[in-house]
């Protein structure tokens, strides 16, 4: 008999997104947080550069919304990117209420701010390049001690609970989720009037990525399969400059070694920026992305190098200390040489189709952070505006249960997980090569710089792979690896059906079929609608 939950809220994942919907909500209510592995495991925790907001006199609103449609190539939403933007300063201060310490000049005193890609002014505010360890700890701490918040580490989410699901009479809506609990190793009944996805992006699909290993689009197959719209997930972001070395494992250089003056070299030393873009190594990150896969392709190199070694010593160790640390580890001095680098997947783009409270095509049901797709980002993420997200749609998606909470709730009889029907695998090695083939074929076929010829291998081998995980999810107990397989599969269909359906160039999305924009009618959003879909009532 499955272990059966209930709380008022339920909230998929701990990073920033879930952690500042949680501590609001827990003010009046229950609120149950899982991650699938340790609470600080996630993308939070590893964002180095900052968030960005408009907290300087010199900067504005208006500024900070025009960097943001710029770097979005077209497909910005504008009244997601202006509701955002106009949110920015609010969502920092209350982070500094809650004792984030961000970094300060020691000249003036006054917080300091960096530039990133993308933008025009200096506006990202930062914990030294660790900044997303400073959001996470603190946060993190916050929730341990709230009375009204469970935490819940390794538990994993199966899928959805809704009342189609269940064959319920009615309007559809979410009633919760099954979970893996990892170390008792049986699936749990979470119930909840709310269900939010905070479960970040999908990057792990690609076989070099900046993220850690849990990104696994978990959130984004989950709600697909109940039967929610996905957007753009043909916009994966590769960010240009991760550390390249054998045992640096998804270590990434933060933007800011370039906001702050570093400068991109060829093996010769040679810089290049300036051929691809007038702004050179400040430009967006799909053009720096793909100028550095260009000239690697070019060269046969392995690397190319990030230079900041003509800045001071003591201005390095300042602004990067984490940066130099790890390089040190590798016998790399990054005072006195460059930093070898590749490009990686970082940042899914696309994601759930939400409203601008963070609402899912499935009532009750919503998402927030890397796994929506808000229409902030179009066509490629502009740096440091996705912890600003994070930090705006779980407040405002917080704010709209809040208006739902008069409305009364009472758990339903939900039946148990059933694995009578299955039996334990004695074939883990066929989940370990398929997780291997998927990750090799998205990373040649779907990367960078794609073709129509590219897109249909990749299409042609994630069906047959979606077959036999079907299969052997079908007849064996569900582990942590087969559901993160299962999922990145859905996820890299996802991917693969958007990429096939935009013939043009933009931002993210290149192709060597159609390299130009096709500014002949108005740019649209790719938005993929799972069979059986109806839209929800309001």
């Amino acid at each position: 008999m499955s272990e059966q939950i209930c709380s008022e809220v339920l909230v998929i994942g701990a990073g920033a997104a879930g952690l500042t919907l949680a501590l609001r909500l827990a003010k009046s209510m229950q609120v149950c947080v899982l991650a699938k592995s340790r609470l600080e495991e996630g993308s939070t925790y590893y964002a180095q550069g900052g968030v960005a907001a408009v907290l300087d006199e010199a900067d504005s609103v208006a500024s900070h919304i025009a960097d943001t449609l710029d770097a979005g190539a077209g497909l910005c939403h504008p009244q997601v990117v202006d509701y955002t933007v106009s949110h920015g300063r609010a969502a920092i201060e209350k982070l500094i209420e809650r004792g984030v310490p961000f970094t300060r000049d020691p000249d003036d005193g006054h917080y300091h701010l960096t530039r990133e890609g993308g933008h025009s002014h200096r506006r990202v505010i930062h914990a030294a390049d660790a900044t997303g360890k400073a959001i996470e700890t603190t946060l993190l701490a916050q929730a341990r001690q709230h009375p009204n918040i469970q935490l819940h580490e390794r538990h994993i989410a199966v899928d959805l609970i809704s009342r189609r699901k269940l064959g319920l009479a009615g309007d559809n809506r979410v009633l919760g989720a099954y979970v893996l609990d990892r170390d008792a190793d049986r699936v749990k009944v979470f119930q909840a009037r709310s269900v939010i996805l905070a479960s970040g992006g999908a990057s792990k699909v690609y076989l070099y990525s900046s993220n850690p290993d849990i990104s696994t689009g978990d959130g984004i197959a989950m709600a697909w399969r109940a039967g929610c719209r996905v957007g753009n997930m043909e916009f994966n972001q590769f960010h240009p400059t991760c550390l390249y070395h054998p045992r640096a494992k998804s270590f990434l250089i933060t933007e800011a070694v370039r906001g702050e003056g570093g400068v991109l070299r060829l093996p010769n030393g040679e810089r290049f920026m300036e051929r691809f873009d007038p702004r050179a190594e400040l430009a967006p990150r799909d053009i720096v992305a793909r100028a550095i896969d260009h000239e690697m392709k070019r060269l046969g190199a392995e690397c190319l190098y990030l230079d900041i070694s003509h800045k001071s010593a003591e201005f390095i160790v300042q602004h990067f200390p984490t940066v130099y640390a790890r390089c040190m580890e590798f016998g790399i001095d990054i005072t006195r040489e460059g930093i070898p680098v590749v490009p990686a997947a970082h940042y899914t783009c696309g994601g759930v189709v939400t409203d601008l409270h963070g609402r899912t095509d499935l009532p009750g049901l919503y998402a927030i952070g890397e796994v929506s797709h808000t229409g902030l980002h179009g066509a490629n993420r502009m740096a440091s505006n996705s912890l600003l997200e994070c930090l705006v749609f779980g407040e405002a998606a917080a704010a709209d249960i809040e208006q739902q909470q008069q409305q009364a709730w009472q758990p339903h009889r939900i039946r148990p997980w059933d694995e009578s029907r299955v039996t334990d695998s004695d074939e883990e090695v066929v989940v370990a090569h398929n997780w291997d083939e998927l990750r090799r074929f998205m990373w040649d076929y779907v990367g960078i710089v794609r073709t129509n010829k590219r897109l249909e291998r990749a299409k042609r081998r994630v069906d047959l792979l979606n077959g036999e995980i079907h299969e052997y999810y079908s007849n064996f107990r569900v582990s942590n690896d087969l559901l993160e397989l299962r999922n990145l599969v859905q996820v890299a269909e996802l991917i693969i059906r958007s990429a096939m359906a935009r013939k043009e160039s933009r931002g993210l999305h290149y192709t060597l079929d159609y390299p130009e924009p096709n500014n002949s009618v108005p740019p649209q959003d790719t938005l993929l609608t799972p069979s059986g879909f109806s839209a929800p009532q309001d």
